[in-house]
């Protein structure tokens, strides 16, 4: 282990992770000067009833994500609710990852306001792994206007857990010669990738904090969990050897879900939910040229899941032909009882220029109407041009999927 009284002159590796500081809310922020330094809560339209994330001035009163709004009033009568925007968090979210190019092509999309730099290969270009970490705050600011807490370390895993040390608006540096030391006595279910189910399997071994992981064989770990059994072991110990996940890959399936009014029984609205679904489904396959055969179409009761995983008889990106496919679901394994959520998934996506079947048609006239309604929606905005009976659609926003990118198939709400 190097002294720290003679650190190198470069980092063998330098990772760090730019965590934005309540990014949603520090966007509404900048966007609506009267609301800075006020408490802002961030909900799924005017009707969310749910905190998506809120402002530090919030915080501050104890308000959290996924608190009821009621309760969050009830702790700040003042609270200022403000209706998700994804298309704009989204929008500055990829201003902000194509700026950090600027300074690395090394980059993994952690999240819309996460990201890890391999920094590694900049030292001798742009200085120290501090400097450079100052260098993509600043990138971030011109980019957005907003404010962003980085990590940097020698792993992954630790550069994570630096950034959450000094937020809002944080630089916390842990070189890897003492990441081992740093996180000694922090419990395991502090990393990232450490949850309740593994830190139950560790403390049924007497582990609790990283330093204790030491003691305990990796093979221990590894019969359990296999690879990412042993990745944790080296986690604990600030010498994560995962590097960055820079490639997206082709999508495994397709889908969106909507909350519907509680316990809704009205087989008119479900439908009408279903075909928003399926109208999104059919439209993102369009996009990226796929087309899939089999859907996954569910209506979730208070007793959990019900629906079915009906087959086209030939790949389609159809809205309607996904439609019909609902239809026959509602009407095989609903019952009437009351509905809270549909979800319609594509789940074998193939591209849609694979060898049709022998003897297949396609219908040219209407992958012609697709195609034109997708360019007027395309410039005027989703479903602009649109079925009569979604105009009955729910009007609460799109949310942004947890695994969302700013390019390629992920690039969607």
């Amino acid at each position: 282990m190097k002294s720290n009284n003679h650190p190198p002159a470069t980092w063998p590796r330098a990772i760090a992770l730019v965590d934005m500081n309540a990014f949603f809310a520090s966007i509404e922020q900048h966007d609506r000067t009267e609301w800075r330094g006020r408490p802002v809560a961030i909900t799924n339209g005017l009707q969310g009833t749910c905190v998506i994330t809120c402002s530090y001035e919030a915080r501050a009163y104890g308000i959290k994500t996924g608190m009821r709004l009621k309760q969050a009033r009830q702790l700040c009568p003042g609270l200022i609710q403000c209706p998700a925007h994804p298309q704009r968090y989204a929008t500055v979210s990829t201003a902000i990852m194509d700026a950090l190019q600027d300074i690395t092509p090394d980059i993994e999309i952690f999240s819309v306001d996460e990201a890890f730099l391999d920094v590694t290969h900049c030292q001798r270009l742009l200085g120290t792994p501090p400097r450079i970490a100052r260098l993509a705050k600043q990138k971030v600011f011109d980019a957005s206007g907003i404010l962003c807490s980085i990590g940097i370390s020698g792993d992954k895993t630790t550069a994570k857990f630096a950034a959450k040390l000094n937020k809002p608006d944080g630089l916390t540096v842990i070189p890897p010669w003492e990441a081992e030391e740093r996180l000694r006595d922090v419990p395991v279910t502090e990393l990232c990738g450490i949850a309740r189910g593994i830190g139950g399997f560790l403390a049924e071994h007497g582990v609790h904090t990283c330093g204790d992981v030491k003691r305990l064989p990796i093979s221990v770990l590894a019969r359990r969990f296999g690879n990412p059994g042993r990745r944790i072991w080296y986690m604990c110990q600030g010498q994560d050897p995962a590097g960055l996940q820079q490639d997206v890959p082709a999508p495994r399936s397709i889908g969106h879900g909507k909350v519907v009014p509680p316990d809704t029984r009205d087989n008119e609205v479900l439908l009408t939910y279903l075909l928003h679904m399926s109208e999104k489904v059919g439209t993102r396959l369009r996009r990226h040229h796929l087309q899939a055969r089999t859907f996954a179409i569910g209506l979730r009761t208070l007793d959990g899941w019900l629906g079915d995983k009906p087959r086209c008889a030939l790949p389609t990106d159809d809205g309607r032909q996904i439609m019909e496919l609902c239809r026959r679901v509602m009407q095989e394994h609903w019952q009437g009882q009351g509905v809270h959520q549909v979800q319609v998934t594509a789940l074998d996506p193939v591209n849609r220029d694979s060898q049709l079947d022998l003897f297949s048609t396609t219908d040219d006239a209407q992958d012609e109407v697709n195609a034109v309604m997708d360019a007027v929606n395309q410039r005027y905005g989703e479903l602009a041009l649109a079925p009569a009976r979604l105009l009955n659609r729910s009007r609460m926003p799109n949310v942004i999927a947890p695994a969302w990118k700013p390019y390629g198939h992920r690039q969607t709400l």
